[in-house]
């Protein structure tokens, strides 16, 4: 291919492809931070002034000290994908590291891979990735991608490769959010036949996540010395799963909140319950134990109890299904139908207010409206 010099630029240039068009194209060469040599170039380009315009954001770029941008404006986002991950994974808990490998390959890439990582615009994301997805995945499912595909783009923000991430106000209607709790009468129904039902471990699992909102991994990550009955408190430190003890999702996780007498005599209950049933396991009964263990052998409880448990005992009593996460949507809509303030629900559940108010938006409607009427009502009193 044989280039010709333009007159606009000595660094741009047009030639003729196979099929004998004529298209433009530049080569910039520069120094880099380290001060080697080295040229940027790009052809394809249907005008001269298009082409001379590309030209100019390079050198301008490169002039302001934007290199790695400059250098990464061919990067595609699966490219960048695999940069992330193989930089980061070591860095990251054995959750997080098979979560956002999983979401790689089988969401992230396949759906996005092929677009350049400093080119991809909002239409185009919400279009190929967030209603593709949609179609397939509940809105919280999405949801956890879109926040994972965030994390990847800020990490190339953070890395000076691209100046902004153009995707963190785009939000998604969690739908589902509004189906998986119950009400107040509903509750009262779960823990009644839950402690007419279930052993003493599941019910105290099941009454402690109604009551505090806590994840279940928080709540089994518990530990007894967590919990402080005479100050009517539970800090959370930690979360534990299949894959072991880790610390808590976020900085805001970790908390101390305060729990209600209800609660604090059932733990009383449980405690004492927990000390007999290790002591029959030839087991010494300590402050660092986790609460929640199993009457089958005293041992900490696996992932799925809680889970197999509430199917169980929802089916029975005709109930609506709902997850264990299900309890935590409970404990805030409840809060929020009493009229607390967003803050302190946030606080209790180790959220920011802005998550309280996206994922339990149709709570706030519907106080919304009772606003409304309420006022009305006072103008014909």
């Amino acid at each position: 291919m044989k280039l010709h010099k333009t007159k606009k630029d000595s660094e741009l240039f047009f030639y003729h492809n196979v099929k004998g068009i004529k298209l433009w194209c530049y080569r910039h060469r520069y120094y880099d931070h380290l001060g080697k040599r080295k040229e940027k170039s790009k052809q394809g380009f249907t005008s001269e002034n298009e082409a001379y315009r590309a030209l100019l954001e390079v050198k301008t770029g490169i002039l302001n000290g934007d290199v790695k941008r400059v250098e990464s404006n061919n990067l595609t986002i699966g490219e960048w994908l695999d940069t992330w991950y193989e930089t980061h994974k070591n860095s990251w808990k054995v959750s997080s590291q098979l979560q956002r490998k999983n979401a790689i390959k089988y969401q992230m890439k396949p759906l996005l891979g092929k677009y350049k990582l400093a080119e991809l615009d909002k239409t185009t994301y919400k279009r190929v990735y967030i209603n593709t997805l949609l179609k397939k995945y509940k809105p919280s499912t999405v949801q956890l991608f879109h926040k994972l595909f965030k994390v990847a783009v800020n990490a190339a923000v953070d890395d000076e490769i691209i100046p902004r991430n153009r995707f963190n106000k785009i939000t998604i209607e969690m739908e589902e959010a509004a189906d998986n709790f119950l009400t107040s009468n509903e509750l009262r129904k779960l823990l009644a036949a839950s402690k007419e039902l279930d052993n003493i471990t599941n019910y105290t699992l099941i009454f402690l996540l109604a009551y505090t909102g806590l994840r279940k991994g928080e709540a089994q990550g518990l530990k007894w010395e967590d919990v402080n009955l005479e100050a009517r408190t539970i800090s959370v430190k930690r979360t534990r799963d299949n894959k072991g003890e880790r610390t808590p999702k976020t900085k805001r996780s970790y908390r101390t909140i305060l729990i209600d007498e209800a609660l604090i005599k059932q733990l009383t209950s449980y405690r004492k319950w927990c000390k007999e049933i290790k002591l029959s396991y030839g087991l010494i009964f300590s402050e660092e134990d986790f609460i929640f263990i199993s009457y089958q052998n005293g041992t900490p409880v696996t992932d799925n109890t809680i889970k197999y448990s509430m199917d169980r005992i929802l089916n029975k009593i005709n109930l609506k299904r709902i997850t264990p996460h299900g309890l935590r949507h409970t404990h805030a809509t409840i809060l929020i139908s009493k009229r607390i303030p967003v803050k302190v629900i946030a606080d209790r559940l180790g959220n920011t207010p802005q998550m309280i108010l996206d994922i339990y938006g149709h709570s706030f409607k519907d106080l919304e409206e009772e606003s409304v009427q309420a006022f009305e009502q006072a103008l014909h009193l």
